[in-house]
């Protein structure tokens, strides 16, 4: 028992470390992903939408914290119980995701590994069991630390989560696992690779022959049946490829204009999601910024999920020299975790992307 119980701890303490940090390297998505579940159509929880960036921060923080405090040997009982609570939960979340559909990717290890709904059950599930282990095992957890070292190992842990925290939510994730990475090409990013495998589906058709209802079952073609078609019911039985970029527009009166900006040798998006929730002082030196880049030859749009009374009245207030295009919230929110935030392009690549925080880092040639 002595050496499964060593076996849970290092697994789980580990674990929970990884998928800590990487929700700790971007806060600002794990909330956006807790939105999705306080949504009405999920567990209709609407109250708690305001507070999803606090929820979010305190939620990876004490996730890394577990996973140290286990490693470390550090307040045990309180350790493996909040464990226990903590993954029961997320064993409940996973399995009402996966069971009713509501939620396609659970955010466990944010946008580094997607996971399956039920892949992300199946996770939780072997971690409940490991820490039922720890749970019924918990006097074989020792320390090879002393009292005082447990205690400022922990409190490092904590100030160091908080400082990263503090980072991240004022700039951008130092880490960025999403397809908009700075070196990433949009259009390539949208394309499907020769070969990648296809969506399979399967259909159930149903007929009435000589009075009765049967069902024959194809991958796609008409069944060559004798009697009366009623119904068909099509199941995908294997997922196609799905490029990484998906669902990205560019758009004005219902044109899409991506293909034909993402050309453009000099681009500079300013990307807001949604301008009610935007911080509107830095609009001004956005202004200065996008004046500047302008006269050096640089296309300059503005990308937001907003309506046009909306951003006419944005351009009109600081005086903006550019057009918004319309483009889809969750795409917006996936390109950068700033509102406002800018990005520059070349054809299509990003070679810069930044926080509303970090406008003066931008260079322009």
């Amino acid at each position: 028992m002595k050496y499964i119980v060593g076996l849970s701890r290092i697994i789980v303490g580990v674990l929970f470390i990884i998928s800590g940090f990487i929700k700790l390297n971007d806060p600002v998505g794990f909330s956006f992903k807790l939105q999705e579940y306080f949504s009405a159509g999920v567990l209709d929880l609407p109250f708690f939408e305001p507070y999803a960036l606090t929820i979010s921060i305190f939620v990876v923080i004490f996730e890394v914290m577990l996973g140290v405090m286990l490693l470390t040997g550090f307040r045990v009982k309180f350790t493996v119980w909040s464990l226990l609570l903590m993954i029961v939960f997320f064993t409940f979340l996973t399995f009402y995701s996966a069971y009713f559909n509501k939620v396609t990717d659970c955010g466990c290890f944010g946008d580094a590994i997607k996971l399956t709904p039920w892949e992300s059950f199946t996770k939780d599930i072997v971690l409940l069991v490991l820490i039922v282990v720890l749970f019924v095992g918990s006097k074989h957890i020792k320390s090879v630390f002393g009292p005082n070292t447990k205690r400022i190992v922990t409190v490092i842990a904590l100030v160091l989560c908080g400082i990263y925290a503090n980072y991240v939510l004022n700039h951008l994730p130092v880490i960025d696992f999403r397809p908009y990475k700075i070196g990433a090409n949009i259009e390539q990013g949208m394309g499907v690779p020769e070969g990648a495998p296809k969506a399979i589906f399967e259909y159930a058709w149903k007929f009435k022959v000589d009075g009765e209802e049967k069902v024959f079952v194809t991958q796609g073609d008409y069944p060559t049946v004798d009697g009366e078609f009623i119904d068909v019911e099509t199941t995908e039985i294997q997922k196609g490829y799905e490029p990484p970029i998906h669902d990205f527009t560019i758009e004005q009166e219902g044109e899409d204009f991506a293909a034909t900006l993402l050309q453009k040798p000099k681009l500079i998006m300013v990307v807001a999601y949604d301008l009610r929730k935007s911080h509107m002082p830095v609009f001004e030196q956005i202004k200065q910024i996008t004046d500047s880049a302008v006269k050096k030859g640089y296309k300059v749009i503005g990308m937001s999920a907003s309506n046009d009374e909306q951003t006419q009245q944005l351009r009109q207030t600081y005086d903006l020299n550019f057009e918004f295009y319309f483009t889809d919230e969750t795409t917006l929110k996936t390109i950068v975790r700033s509102n406002p935030g800018v990005l520059v392009l070349e054809k299509g690549t990003i070679k810069q992307k930044v926080h509303y925080n970090d406008l003066g880092d931008l260079e322009f040639n």
